[in-house]
């Protein structure tokens, strides 16, 4: 569920998420823009797990990572050279629905002129140039670096390091994420600076070190997933019922968006190469770190939250004594408790 929200994904469906709710006068459409990259992972988790139905548990079993053996820079460029089709295909598929979408719409509707329509075709061929190389780097590279460390780290005579080791890379390793920068941007313009990019960067990192440091736990210990992921969603919900729409929204779309290519590519090649140091089981102790990323941001950022709330509320307490020692009077209106006018005594 949050693998599928990656790069392509949370711009365009976040972008046009906003661009529909910004048609609407409605008080919360503000809230209403976020939370739809969160309903795009629900689809993904309800078909795998269908899927598992369909697999006799027992006969799954775990193919080792092999590291490719490679000795000169010549083979590292041959080994990179290699997996370039492979992404060129990929990118290319998943850009083709949106620029074939954008060109019946001009051609029908928008009849953008020349200047605006060169900038987003530059824009697009950038996006394509930039998600080829990026996730030939993080899959072709990335993948064995993390396998590695991981292994590495584990096999030293006190393993227990894996846990702060993890927290800190979780903690960084956030912010190469490329679509939290979208969401960070996304949040700062539609709040009105209100929520920051560094305030919502803080909490994603927060919360990334959280889930890190729970899932080398989990590798440590072999504890299920449930013994986690169910109380941080139980508490993520009640959370949302304190804290404004909108940062629920913006923390259950912050899941998706925080377990991006970065994690899929690193993260779980570090916790598998950990599991299979320890000699633990993969499939049931490595894997799940994905879905720890994707939980805890819901309670990190509904935090913040709660925290702009009371910040708020101080600020309009602090306004209201303001107004007293100015010698000025709130009237109420009898019949529905609302400020009617504010005038000097």
């Amino acid at each position: 569920g949050g693998v599928t929200t990656g790069p392509i994904t949370v711009p365009f469906i976040m972008a046009m998420g906003a661009g529909l709710t910004a048609l609407r006068s409605h008080k919360d459409s503000e809230a209403d823009s976020f939370g739809v990259v969160a309903l795009c992972s629900i689809g993904p988790i309800l078909a795998v797990m269908i899927l598992g139905l369909c697999y006799n548990a027992p006969d799954l079993s775990y193919t080792p990572f092999s590291i490719p053996d490679l000795e000169t820079t010549a083979d590292v460029g041959a080994y990179f050279a290699s997996g370039f089709p492979t992404y060129i295909k990929e990118v290319a598929l998943g850009l083709l629905p949106i620029v074939a979408f954008f060109t019946v719409f001009q051609i029908v509707s928008l009849h953008l002129r020349q200047r605006q329509l060169i900038k987003i075709i530059v824009g697009m061929l950038y996006t394509y140039v930039g998600l080829v190389l990026f996730l030939t780097g993080v899959n072709v590279g990335f993948m064995p670096a993390g396998h590695f460390l991981g292994a590495q780290i584990a096999k030293l005579p006190y393993h227990w390091v894996l846990i702060p080791i993890g927290m800190v890379v979780g903690y960084f390793i956030v912010a190469a994420e490329p679509a939290v920068h979208v969401l960070n941007q996304q949040v700062e313009d539609l709040t009105g600076g209100a929520v920051s990019q560094k305030a919502m960067g803080l909490a994603l990192s927060l919360g990334m070190a959280a889930a890190l440091g729970l899932a080398m736990v989990r590798v440590l210990t072999g504890i299920s997933i449930l013994w986690f992921l169910v109380p941080g969603y139980v508490l993520a919900l009640s959370l949302s019922f304190q804290v404004p729409k909108v940062f629920t929204a913006i923390a259950f779309d912050s899941g998706g968006v925080a377990s991006g290519p970065m994690t899929a590519t690193f993260l779980l090649p570090f916790a598998m190469g950990a599991c299979e140091a320890l000699g633990g089981n993969v499939l049931t102790d490595a894997f799940g770190i994905v879905a720890m990323v994707a939980m805890t941001p819901l309670v990190a950022i509904q935090v913040l939250g709660l925290v702009y709330q009371k910040k708020s509320a101080l600020e309009a307490e602090r306004a209201l004594l303001t107004a007293v020692e100015a010698d000025e009077i709130i009237i109420y209106d009898d019949a529905d408790q609302e400020t009617v006018r504010l005038e000097d005594a």
